[in-house]
């Protein structure tokens, strides 16, 4: 096949990763919501189902209609969906809709949907960074010039995400800090980097909305003290054994709070077992290794570090959502990437 035909198509194993992920998150998003549908929906059990498999078919539309979009136009389209990021996460943080404590919401006008500002400023700052560091590759040790566009634009993203939602802030600030490893930023320059987010970090714990809750949660975490979602994880994924108890069998989506969202790997393990779970830790792994492949001197800077950027975004969220799920940290809220029931996530 001739080479500008296969770029053209794109990755084949990705795209299998992607349809795997859409298939696995409809089946679990129905088990994880039969019970609340049978209650909220009189008897509808297939109410969340539909709706689910409706987002997921629109989401997977969107992708291929961004795979058919030269890349190289999303350098100039990122910057200016940072600058309309910057006063729709302001708007968010003072006059959001609330949830859980926190407004991370804003309602569409006219159509009454909501979405989260903080996914499409996450996408146009890593654009936007892959896109400086391609075009400053040269001059990649001036600091002025080159490291100070990035401090600021890191900084003011991930500090007004983190006044609503401190985890997503800080997982996109370490994806941020691990592209400019890759895009060759030298590490004493990655030092004020981190200074940056220290910060900003700082100031959105103090103005923002989540900081006590962060706190709490983190003490909760190092006194090992285990919070009632936590627990009811942990029987979850227990019970679940090596083969799991089948689809659709799940207890825990009675006890566990958010079971189709923040902790539907725990659901996950429980109807599919180890093999299961195991299974969904090897499809991201796959997909940040064929993300990172495009890093290569034979691939143009900007692309690579593109394709780098948005695989390390992805699949470190999953990450995040999976080790809080058995308990290898304090929990969060994040989603698991493209399997959580979700709008603005999927």
């Amino acid at each position: 096949m001739h080479p500008e035909y296969q770029r053209f198509k794109g990755d084949p194993v990705i795209w299998g990763i992607s349809f795997s992920l859409a298939i696995i998150s409809i089946l679990a998003v129905y088990s994880a919501t039969s019970s609340l549908a049978y209650r909220q929906m009189q008897g509808n059990t297939e109410y969340y189902l539909v709706k689910h498999s409706l987002l997921m078919l629109v989401s997977l539309g969107a992708m291929w209609a961004t795979h058919q979009i030269d890349y190289r136009y999303y350098a100039g389209l990122s910057k200016l969906a940072l600058w309309v990021s910057v006063p729709l996460l302001l708007l968010t943080w003072r006059y959001g809709v609330t949830l859980n404590e926190a407004s991370r919401w804003l309602t569409i006008p006219v159509i009454n949907k909501a979405f989260q500002p903080s996914d499409l400023a996450q996408l146009a700052l890593i654009a936007t960074l892959a896109n400086m560091l391609a075009k400053r590759q040269r001059n990649i040790h001036e600091f002025q010039d080159t490291i100070v566009p990035m401090l600021v634009w890191c900084g003011v993203i991930c500090g007004l995400i983190a006044l609503t939602n401190l985890s997503a802030a800080l997982l996109l600030f370490l994806t941020c800090m691990l592209l400019m490893y890759i895009g060759r930023v030298p590490l004493q320059y990655l030092l004020w980097v981190g200074l940056t987010g220290l910060l900003a970090g700082g100031i959105a714990l103090s103005l923002g909305q989540r900081g006590g809750t962060a706190l709490s949660r983190l003490k909760s975490f190092t006194h090992a003290e285990l919070p009632f979602q936590t627990e009811q994880a942990y029987i979850a994924i227990a019970t679940g054994g090596v083969y799991g108890k089948g689809p659709g069998n799940s207890q825990q989506i009675n006890f566990l709070p958010h079971p189709y969202s923040d902790f539907i790997y725990a659901i996950l393990v429980e109807e599919y077992g180890l093999l299961g779970g195991t299974a969904v830790l090897l499809l991201y792994l796959q997909q940040i290794n064929r993300g990172k492949r495009n890093v290569s001197p034979e691939h143009r800077t900007y692309g690579g570090l593109l394709a780098a950027g948005l695989s390390f975004s992805l699949v470190l969220q999953a990450m995040v959502n999976m080790g809080v799920a058995v308990g290898l940290g304090p929990v969060t809220g994040l989603p698991l990437t493209f399997v959580s029931m979700g709008g603005t996530s999927l």
